[in-house]
């Protein structure tokens, strides 16, 4: 009988044997059995979270709500990211706009992207006098009269006949800083502190119109668009998002022009959108709160920024709670962009955001995160915070403060009546109806 060391040892004797004759031993086996790296485009990468923690299913804001930046209307032209035309294109009637607004206790819309003159006041009686209380159009600049020799007054006059027409404020969209130039559309880009716009931001104040105000992108898209950026997919699917290179200013360069130019106009009131243009860096912002009294900032289109970090958030609305204003970024029928679709689900995904303290879940009702691929967390606000960023920080800004809202007064809370279930991965569902 052959002992355990002799059989080692003859095992031994046959490797050295084959190792002489240059073949490793069983090396036709171990190839055969080594699993096979399976090729795959990050695109169809879809992957089912194993995590099992609560979910909640927040149906209605716990306070009627003013969603402070949607989009109903575009410009009928717009060239090289510059529009061009008074005349507007309706994305939705206000029917579509008030179903989903009634299901989610939405009270009202802030159309952003009202534009000017006549395309400023067929919107204003399509949707603010049509349906008094729950619409509010803000007016754009006339960008095609730029290059008119007085140009600084006919703004400043367009602003005025704006307010005459039923505009609520300014809004202003990243043309100035990234797109306007000289010439409009060509030459050296415009700065967004450039004097000309003077007396267009001295006159919002005048007329106690506030200025919504959209300067730069995220951080990422003014980095190279490579295997390093976070946002790869997003800015691999929209090229044209990138302000890496060409003669485009740095975020910084951006922040800072438009620092410069609420310092200059400290009786103008601004709602600094995408929480402040630096939702990744919430120092930095909160800097800026403290600097300027005059300036607040709404969440649209960041809560895929703030719930990646929301102990910091959640610290962030504690401290400026009466300057946070509840916003989407909404727009109706924009498929194509999952994180600012108007739907039910969009809100639903906001209201758990700011209600609930659940864990790691899409920021936006997509199979792919659209932005980066992260999910978020709640911050589970208290009712006394919930009550001003869903509703009395705006009704401040469009100086609506005090009404009530329609069978609401804006100091209730809806009751929940909450129902639970187990989700298809077996976490526990708790549905919050009101």
């Amino acid at each position: 009988m052959i002992n355990r060391r002799q059989w080692l040892y003859g095992i031994g004797l046959m490797a050295g044997a084959a190792a002489q004759a240059g073949t490793p031993p069983l090396a036709g086996a171990e190839e055969e059995s080594k699993p096979q790296r399976k090729p795959l485009d990050i695109s169809e990468y879809e992957p089912t979270s194993m995590l099992h923690v609560r979910e909640s299913r927040v149906e209605r804001a716990r306070f009627p709500a003013i969603d402070f930046h949607t989009h109903i209307s575009f410009s009928t032209r717009a060239e090289k990211g510059v529009q061009l035309a008074p005349e507007r294109e309706y994305l939705g009637t206000p029917q579509e706009c008030l179903s989903v607004m009634d299901r989610k206790n939405l009270r009202a819309m802030v159309n952003l992207t009202g534009g000017y003159a006549q395309g400023l006041a067929g919107a204003v009686a399509k949707y603010d006098r049509a349906f008094p209380g729950r619409f509010y159009t803000f007016t754009e600049p006339s960008y095609s009269r730029f290059k008119e020799p007085d140009y600084q007054k006919l703004q400043a006059q367009a602003i005025e006949q704006a307010h005459r027409d039923g505009a609520r404020g300014l809004k202003i969209l990243k043309t100035l800083g990234l797109y306007l130039r000289e010439n409009i559309t060509s030459g050296t880009l415009v700065k967004i502190d450039d004097p000309r716009f003077d007396p267009m931001w001295d006159t919002c104040g005048q007329l106690n119109m506030p200025v919504a105000i959209h300067i730069s992108d995220p951080l990422a898209f003014f980095t190279p668009t490579d295997r390093f950026n976070e946002r790869f997919e997003e800015l691999n699917n929209h090229p044209d998002w990138s302000f890496y290179g060409a003669d485009f200013p740095s975020n910084a360069e951006l922040i800072e022009a438009r620092n410069r130019m609420i310092a200059k106009h400290p009786k103008t009131q601004f709602v600094v959108l995408h929480v402040g243009n630096f939702s990744e860096n919430l120092e930095n912002v909160s800097q800026n709160l403290d600097r300027f009294p005059n300036m607040s900032v709404d969440i649209a289109a960041r809560i895929g920024e703030l719930g990646r970090q929301p102990r910091t958030a959640r610290k962030f609305f504690d401290k400026y709670q009466d300057r946070i204003l509840f916003a989407t970024d909404a727009t109706l029928h924009g498929d194509a962009y999952p994180q600012q679709v108007f739907n039910d689900k969009l809100y639903e995904i906001y209201y758990r955001f700011l209600e609930t303290d659940d864990e790691y879940f899409d920021y936006a009702p997509a199979k792919v995160p659209p932005q980066g691929r992260w999910r978020i967390y709640g911050i589970n606000l208290p009712e006394s915070i919930l009550r001003k960023v869903y509703y009395e920080n705006a009704a401040r800004q469009l100086r609506i403060a005090g009404q009530k809202l329609g069978s609401y007064a804006m100091i209730t809370s809806i009751p929940d009546f909450r129902s639970a279930s187990v989700n298809s991965a077996g976490a526990r569902l708790s549905v919050i109806r009101r």
